[in-house]
């Protein structure tokens, strides 16, 4: 089963130093990951005043800058993780640098027939 890890942290929560640190650990899981076939695709997101929002109501399309939740931790990255079940997918969060300084929520993917195929 797939699982997404999605990484949540307050905006400063990671000095750069410390984010260099994080990130080749975060390299080297991914690695281990995929020696065992449990790693599907990784990465960091750049921060949030780069996003846009998008929301289509009634066919018309409104387009603003940055997330739309308004909360106090961002949405840093993912992992899209291979799990035998939620126990082991959470398990594997654990190990995620990022889970130390914010969140990480993780959340098994629907699997749907009628979508390609990657």
């Amino acid at each position: 089963m797939k699982y997404l890890v999605l990484l949540y942290a307050e905006p400063g929560a990671w000095p750069p130093d410390e984010h260099k640190v994080a990130l080749q650990k975060s390299i080297d899981l991914c690695h281990e990951l995929h020696a065992q076939g449990q790693y599907h695709l990784a990465s960091p997101l750049h921060p949030p005043a780069t996003a846009k929002s998008v929301r289509v109501r009634n066919g018309k399309a409104t387009i603003s800058d940055g997330p739309y939740a308004e909360t106090k931790e961002q949405l840093g990255g993912f992992f899209l993780i291979e799990a035998r079940d939620m126990d082991e997918a959470v398990a594997i969060a654990t190990r995620v640098p990022g889970a130390t300084r914010g969140t990480a929520e993780v959340r098994q993917l629907m699997e749907v027939e009628a979508m390609p195929k990657a």
